[in-house]
């Protein structure tokens, strides 16, 4: 078993996932809840779109396929079948939190307001109850340096109370992104752990990538391609 998703699976039930806009969150949220329903473990797996702050890429639409493998998702009141662009969660989603044989990945908001929305569930999130998992990319504008990230991070932490406790490498350029360019992402990530004190936990790339980057000292986490249907790749 991949060693970054035996780590999910054998951890806090709770997996909360942030991450600055255009990082890859969501892509990894989403993908992150295959691998683990792809386990079939005798759990209740969910996963929660919490994302209502540019919410330009949707857990949400990937329900029928999440469902269809054994994820229940929630979202809104109108379990994202609507189409609106409504910014509100559905009360529900407190259902999987407190289901204590559930394994739940809660796809946050990516900076300090986005994740305010975890305030309102606080009482579950005590120590050693979850994991707050924090996507850095050094190809956006606001997370391209250390510094930036860094305080990204704290931004987070400040406005939740809540502490991030891993960091997921994700230098993703879609579908242009090389060996070099993960490579690179996780020098960079390294160097926001060391001024952070949060453990880097793993590199995403897509699959066909995982070959060229075994042997480099970090576990490499594949990812789909999830989303791209779902905003940039319409057909308009």
């Amino acid at each position: 078993m991949n060693a970054f998703l035996e780590r999910m699976a054998a951890g806090e039930r709770i997996i909360a996932v942030t991450g600055h806009f255009g990082s890859g969150k969501t892509e990894f949220a989403v993908s992150l809840a295959f691998a683990l329903a792809a386990l079939e473990r005798e759990e209740r797996l969910a996963l929660a779109d919490l994302d209502i702050e540019n919410p330009f890429f949707r857990s949400r639409e990937r329900q029928d396929a999440l469902e269809a493998v054994g994820v229940k998702v929630y979202s809104d009141p109108f379990h994202g079948r609507n189409g609106s662009e409504l910014q509100v969660i559905s009360a529900n989603i407190r259902a999987p939190l407190e289901d204590e044989g559930c394994r739940v990945v809660l796809d946050c908001g990516g900076d300090a307001s986005g994740a305010m929305i975890l305030n309102q569930f606080k009482k579950y999130f005590a120590p050693g109850q979850y994991r707050l998992l924090c996507v850095v990319n050094p190809n956006r504008p606001g997370s391209d340096t250390a510094d930036k990230a860094v305080a990204h991070i704290r931004g987070i932490e400040q406005t939740t109370g809540l502490r991030v406790t891993g960091l997921v490498s994700n230098a993703h350029l879609i579908y242009e992104t090389t060996a070099e360019d993960v490579l690179r992402g996780w020098d960079f990530t390294s160097e926001v752990a060391a001024k952070s004190g949060v453990p880097a936990l793993c590199a995403c790339c897509m699959k066909s990538l995982v070959p060229r980057l075994e042997g480099h000292g970090f576990t490499v986490f594949p990812i789909g391609m999830y989303m791209r249907d779902s905003y940039l790749d319409k057909k308009v």
